[in-house]
């Protein structure tokens, strides 16, 4: 296969987003909830990284079930905050 020159091909995970997502038209709204938690950790940091901590972050946020995570309280978000597993940011309620 014919791969983009940004894609990774010594990552697994990468070269498997590459090839089965990328660029392919999903309307999904559980993968689109996905995408926008995955793409707001991202900030300043690159895709690849948060592709290798996505599974973590499918069981930290309970598999981006937006109706559990709509219901998240101080506790959780705390845990949220101190998971070594995802990548660690400041979470604020709106």
């Amino acid at each position: 296969m014919n791969r983009c020159q940004w894609c990774n091909e010594k990552n697994e995970k990468y070269v498997l987003y590459h090839d089965e997502e990328w660029g392919v038209l999903r309307l999904d709204d559980e993968y689109l909830f996905e995408m926008l938690v995955l793409e707001s950790f991202q900030a300043g940091l690159s895709w690849e990284c948060v592709l290798n901590k996505r599974e973590a972050f499918r069981q930290a946020f309970d598999g981006f079930d937006r109706f559990k995570i709509q219901l998240y309280d101080e506790s959780k978000v705390e845990e949220l905050r101190s998971n070594p597993d995802i990548i660690s940011v400041v979470i604020s309620k709106i």
